[in-house]
């Protein structure tokens, strides 16, 4: 992976937020956020984080910090609201806050009531002792993160620079578990995340972004000394059957479907794509689960699984099968939580046909966008755990409650405002 700094660009940065009366520090911000999010190897469609600690003009501490419904690629200054750092750091050593108590405790502290609800990862960004703090889901890292037993592995790739965060729900919890790692650790410089990602940190804001992007690169030289090349992304390139299209629009597009009033169908089909759709197990494979946590409030837990040729019959015997399935999860799931759980429609978000691609499917053609790229670099991800060892994401308990995780089902409420 290449490093997208510019010295040029970096300064034309810094110049835009001094003429707009913001800080240097924000400004570099806002440029590294941006070439971040420019490649979709390291970050998707609100995926990963970055902050960026400074003081105001008053002396006070602040910090700003990705705020909810924004993308890295095209994030601006509103995007990072300021939050007030004390009453943050407070909480490493107060009682546990709830859900609820968390997202109150950071809008109280917003410099701007207005802004967007700071990231549900802010405490941890609050917590690590460094201006400028970087998080994304690399593809490469999620190929070795969605690995079992890899601590040692982790270890043997970046000695002590890295530590090992064993997976917690993003949050209060994981912020306070990796907190304590980080301190045990104090030299490293990166927090490996099981399951889920990869931090960087630095006092400068190009030494944190390329810190990032030096440890993308080693964990691809890792896949690549077990024989497994990383394919970047690819364009769509494989034929549609538009008549298998039409089948699974009047399929879907049916009462008590989040598709009655019409659905969005967004195909691709990829060299990886089709090598994944082509696996005798691809259906064990899908049900396994997601490559990050946050996938499953896009795309379900697992993919609805078609032959090339399935006529209207075999399409309902499908979206019949995938809804008991679903249930089933459900009620397994849902007596659990501490709280009550209504349970989400019964629909697929991704529906792969066997040996071609994926359709991902969404109320509108954006939704529908976002799932065929989250599903593109997902498989390429799979492909390579798959190659590698064994892919592993979090299991079932662990992604039901991330799909029902009250914090999420509000980001998405907000998008679809």
């Amino acid at each position: 992976m290449q490093s997208r700094w510019n010295d040029e660009n970096a300064a034309r940065y810094v110049e835009t937020a001094l003429a707009a009366g913001q800080s240097e520090a924000l400004g570099l911000r806002i440029y590294t956020s941006r070439i971040t999010g420019g490649d979709p190897d390291l970050v998707l469609h609100g995926g990963g984080n970055t902050s960026v600690k400074v003081t105001s003009s008053d002396g006070e501490a602040l910090m700003h910090i990705k705020g909810s419904g924004w993308d890295l690629d095209t994030i601006e200054a509103p995007g990072l609201p300021a939050v007030r750092l004390k009453p943050l750091l407070e909480t490493r050593n107060g009682p546990k806050l709830s859900d609820p108590e968390m997202v109150a405790l950071l809008r109280s502290t917003l410099i701007d009531a207005d802004a967007p609800n700071p990231s549900v990862e802010a405490l941890l960004h609050a917590f690590l002792p460094f201006a400028f703090v970087d998080h994304t889901h690399a593809t490469a890292i999620l190929a070795l993160a969605d690995q079992p037993d890899m601590r040692d592995t982790v270890r043997g790739i970046y000695g002590e620079r890295l530590a090992y965060v064993p997976y917690v729900m993003p949050g209060f919890d994981l912020s306070i578990v990796a907190d304590r790692i980080y301190r045990e650790h104090p030299g490293c410089e990166g927090l490996w995340l099981e399951n889920h990602g990869l931090f960087s940190f630095a006092d400068d804001a190009r030494a944190s972004y390329e810190l990032m992007i030096e440890f993308v690169t080693m964990a691809e030289q890792e896949l690549a000394r077990k024989g497994v090349e990383l394919t970047g992304p690819q364009p769509s390139d494989g034929p549609e059957d538009m008549a298998l299209r039409v089948r699974l629009e009047t399929a879907l597009v049916c009462d008590g479907s989040p598709f009655a009033k019409g659905v969005f169908l967004d195909y691709r089909s990829t060299a990886a794509l089709r090598d994944h759709a082509g696996k005798a197990d691809v259906e064990e494979i899908g049900l396994r689960g997601t490559v990050t946590p946050d996938h499953v409030i896009r795309i379900k837990p697992w993919p609805m699984i078609i032959e090339a040729d399935a006529d209207a019959d075999a399409i309902d015997a499908a979206l019949a099968t995938y809804a008991r399935r679903y249930r089933a999860y459900f009620a397994r799931n849902a007596t659990r939580t501490s709280e009550p759980k209504q349970m989400l429609d019964v629909y697929p978000r991704v529906v792969l046909v066997r040996n071609e691609g994926v359709y991902a499917l969404g109320a509108s053609a954006k939704a529908a966008m976002i799932g065929g790229d989250l599903c593109e670099q997902a498989t390429r991800a799979i492909n390579a755990a798959e190659a590698y060892g064994r892919f592993t994401p979090i299991g079932e308990a662990d992604l039901f409650d991330m799909e029902y995780w009250t914090l999420e089902q509000a980001k998405l409420q907000v998008a679809s405002k």
